[in-house]
């Protein structure tokens, strides 16, 4: 960088006059930081009013690390929101059956089951274990549950025998004592 090309950046970055980043430069043997540092001693240029100085480099990466914390937050809400769609459709792709005497009596969405039991957990248990004692099973159905449909379905099947095992101890008990 020859002469003139100092004495215009000095120029530039302290806004002094060209006969004074001229002068400045001479005074410190041409190197610009000297010349920065000679202005401010003179009084010509108000030093920084922090106690460090920084690049522009510094500010750039800044910059660029804010935008890289935007990016990483907005991706990991897309991220989320794909997760909760894929579950969605998984929810209403898959369904909740009620039968009795091998007869479906209602089918609904999973999606429609989490909702209820979420909203109306305390009504919605006790009916389905009421509903053990008057028959009726359950069982999950559908493309996506075959790997946990198999124990998920024989953990229902053993709740409907488990009670129908102990409605029949009771009708025993209860034909004992009629006797």
């Amino acid at each position: 960088m020859d002469h003139f090309e100092k004495v215009e950046k000095l120029r530039e970055r302290a806004s002094v006059s060209y006969e004074e980043a001229k002068q400045a430069l001479e005074n410190s043997n041409w190197d610009i930081l000297d010349a920065m540092i000679y202005l401010e001693q003179s009084g010509k240029v108000h030093g920084p009013e922090q106690s460090r100085y920084t690049t522009q480099a510094e500010k750039v990466k800044i910059e660029i690390d804010e935008k890289e914390s935007k990016t990483s937050f907005s991706d990991n809400l897309r991220r989320f929101g794909r997760w909760c769609q894929k579950w969605l459709e998984k929810g209403n792709n898959n369904s909740f059956c009620v039968e009795r005497d091998n007869n479906e009596i209602f089918r609904i969405p999973v999606t429609l089951l989490v909702v209820f039991l979420l909203f109306a957990f305390w009504v919605v248990v006790p009916l389905m274990v009421v509903g053990l004692f008057f028959n009726m099973r359950y069982q999950f159905a559908g493309p996506d549950v075959r790997s946990v449909d198999i124990d998920l379905n024989k953990a229902m099947d053993s709740a409907a025998e488990a009670a129908e095992n102990i409605k029949n101890e009771f009708g025993g008990a209860a034909k004992d004592e009629d006797n």
